[in-house]
C-alpha cells in the first residue's frame, strides 16, 4: 500500500487534529504517503487534495476544530456527485479512506464501502449518539467546558439568588445535557429521550425555594425546543429571579481534553493499521478497547442510555 486519504466531515470538535497526527505519522511509519481532502466530502466530489506530512501536523496536538476543514455535502449523496468523489479516489491512487465524522458523515464511507472502496470510519460527535462506541470523539472536551460553563453560572446564581436556564447543544440526543447536569448537580434536567412533566418540575423547584434553596439550575438540551418556555415559567410561575444561557459553539471548541488527545490518537493509529489490513469499519471505543464494528452493525443499531442515567432523567424531569 502505498497512499491512503483521510478527510474530515459534518460538525466539528475538539480531537481531530490529533487523530490527524496520529493517522499522518502511523501511516508514514509504514512507508504509506496520505492525502488530506479539504472540506469533508466536498473535497473528494471536487478534488480538493493536499499532501499531508509529518512536518505538517507537527504542533497540531493540542488544536482544536480540524486543519482539513470541514463542510456537509449534499451534492456527494446524488448520484452525479458520488461518481466524480470515486473518480478522485482513482486519479488520486488512494488505496484507503478514513473518514472522521458522525452520523451523516459515517453513512457516506458506508456507501463508499459498498460501491468497492476500503474505508474506516472514525466517531466524532458531541451528541455521543454513534453505536458501537462508548465514547465519540470530542464528548469528553464538550463535556468539561459545559460543565465549567454552570459552574461558573452557579456562582452567579447564588449571590443574586436566581434560577439559570442554561441550554446545550443535542438536537436529537440529550447526551450532553444530561451528562452535565449529573456531573455539575443541576436541580433540573430536560432531554428528548424522556418525557417531561414542567408543571410538576415548577412545583418542585417553588417548594424547595420556600424551604430555603436561593438558587435553581435548570439544564435543558436544544432538541426539547422548551427552553424559553421554561425560563418563563420559571420566572411567572415559581416567581424566580430568572435568566437564559445558550451555550451554543462555545462547546465544539477548545483545546481538547486529555481523553480526547489520547482517544484520537489511539483511534487514528487504530485507523491506519485497519487499512492496512484492508479491514472496512467504523473503529469503536468499547470499555478500554478499540474494536472494529461493521457498518452494518452501526447503523443497524440506536445507542441508548443506561439503566442508571435514565433514572436520573426520570428523577430530574419531574
Amino acid at each position: 500500500m502505498k497512499r491512503i486519504g483521510v478527510l474530515t466531515s459534518g460538525g466539528d470538535c475538539s480531537g481531530i487534529n490529533a487523530t490527524l497526527k496520529a493517522i499522518v505519522e502511523e501511516a508514514y511509519k509504514n512507508n504509506i504517503r496520505v492525502t488530506g481532502f479539504l472540506e469533508g466530502y466536498n473535497g473528494l466530489v471536487n478534488d480538493l487534495a493536499i499532501e499531508l506530512t509529518p512536518m505538517q501536523v507537527s504542533g497540531i496536538l493540542q488544536r482544536g476544530g480540524t486543519i482539513l476543514m470541514t463542510s456537509r455535502c449534499e451534492e456527494f449523496m446524488q448520484e452525479s456527485g458520488f461518481n466524480k468523489a470515486l473518480k478522485t479516489l482513482k486519479e488520486e491512487e488512494i488505496e484507503g479512506l478514513i473518514v472522521i465524522g458522525g452520523d451523516g458523515s459515517l453513512r457516506g464511507a458506508k456507501k463508499l464501502v459498498e460501491a468497492g472502496v476500503l474505508c474506516v470510519g472514525i466517531p466524532e460527535s458531541i451528541d455521543n449518539d454513534i453505536y458501537g462506541t462508548d465514547m465519540a470523539l470530542g464528548v469528553d472536551t464538550a463535556l468539561n467546558i459545559i460543565t465549567n460553563a454552570i459552574d461558573i453560572i452557579r456562582d452567579t446564581a447564588s449571590s443574586h439568588k436566581r434560577a439559570f436556564v442554561i441550554e446545550t447543544m443535542g438536537r436529537e440526543s440529550g447526551y450532553l445535557a444530561l451528562m452535565s447536569a449529573m456531573a455539575s448537580g443541576a436541580e433540573a434536567v430536560l432531554i428528548p429521550e424522556i418525557d417531561y412533566d414542567i408543571d410538576s418540575i415548577m412545583q418542585r423547584l417553588k417548594l424547595e425555594h420556600e424551604r430555603g434553596r436561593k438558587y435553581s439550575i435548570i439544564v435543558i438540551a436544544e432538541g426539547v425546543k422548551k427552553t424559553q418556555e421554561v425560563a418563563e415559567k420559571l420566572k411567572v410561575e415559581a416567581e424566580f429571579d430568572t435568566r437564559l444561557t445558550i451555550l451554543g459553539h462555545i462547546q465544539r471548541g477548545g483545546n481538547p481534553s486529555v481523553f480526547d488527545r489520547t482517544l484520537g490518537m489511539r483511534m487514528g493509529i487504530r485507523a491506519v493499521q485497519s487499512i492496512i489490513n484492508k479491514k472496512s469499519s467504523v473503529i469503536g471505543l468499547q470499555g478500554n478497547d478499540l474494536k472494529n464494528v461493521p457498518f452494518d452493525v452501526v447503523f443497524s443499531n440506536k445507542k441508548v442510555f443506561n439503566d442508571m442515567m435514565l433514572e436520573f432523567a426520570r428523577l430530574k424531569s419531574r
